[in-house]
């Protein structure tokens, strides 16, 4: 079971989502009209509260862990992340659901996350494997997982219906244990 825990690097704290977060998440959703971007899943202003009960509810399940996105330096909220679909017997986890305010995008605050949400994984959970998936038409996901060093697996065809009503195809991407160190690596001397 995964226990709320706070992930904190130089450049990003990760907290466990509460409804503490409210104002900061919906004003980082905001910046750049997530919720406008046809290939996420980002809330509506209007449905953040949902968000984040469903994120506390899933939290409360053991299997999920919901972290608002903190930059250190300004103390706001630039986004949200999570640990997904746990699987303790197999040691296998997906991080996902995962966005940032567009002013923060392309910057050191997902690459230090995904660091520290590996390092969680790998280090702390014991997992075997961690899952990253992505639309399949969502260029700019695809180049940034393969950046933080996970490797494309395939296509789940039709795998989701998108809010929208569009059948979503996904891509499967993975790190596994005997990458992780190679990929902590690489990551630590992007942030350097």
């Amino acid at each position: 079971m995964m226990q709320p825990k706070t992930l904190t690097g130089q450049y990003v704290r990760l907290e466990p989502l509460t409804e503490a977060h409210h104002d900061g998440l919906c004003k980082a959703i905001a910046d750049g009209k997530l919720w406008k971007l046809f290939v996420t899943l980002v809330p509506r202003l209007e449905d953040v509260s949902g968000f984040i009960r469903q994120a506390v509810n899933e939290q409360e399940s053991g299997l999920s862990l919901v972290f608002a996105t903190m930059d250190i330096a300004t103390s706001k909220v630039v986004g949200s992340t999570r640990f997904m679909k746990a699987d303790f017997t197999h040691k296998r986890l997906e991080v996902g659901h995962t966005f940032i305010a567009k002013s923060h995008q392309r910057s050191r605050i997902n690459t230090e996350a995904k660091l520290l949400m590996l390092k969680h994984a790998f280090e702390v959970l014991g997992m075997n494997r961690v899952e990253l998936l992505t639309d399949y038409l969502n260029q700019s996901s695809r180049r940034a997982i393969l950046r933080l060093g996970a490797k494309e697996e395939g296509t789940l065809r039709n795998h989701m219906i998108m809010p929208d009503g569009r059948v979503r195809d996904s891509v499967l991407y993975s790190i596994i244990a005997n990458e992780w160190p190679g990929v902590k690596t690489n990551l630590e001397n992007k942030l350097r």
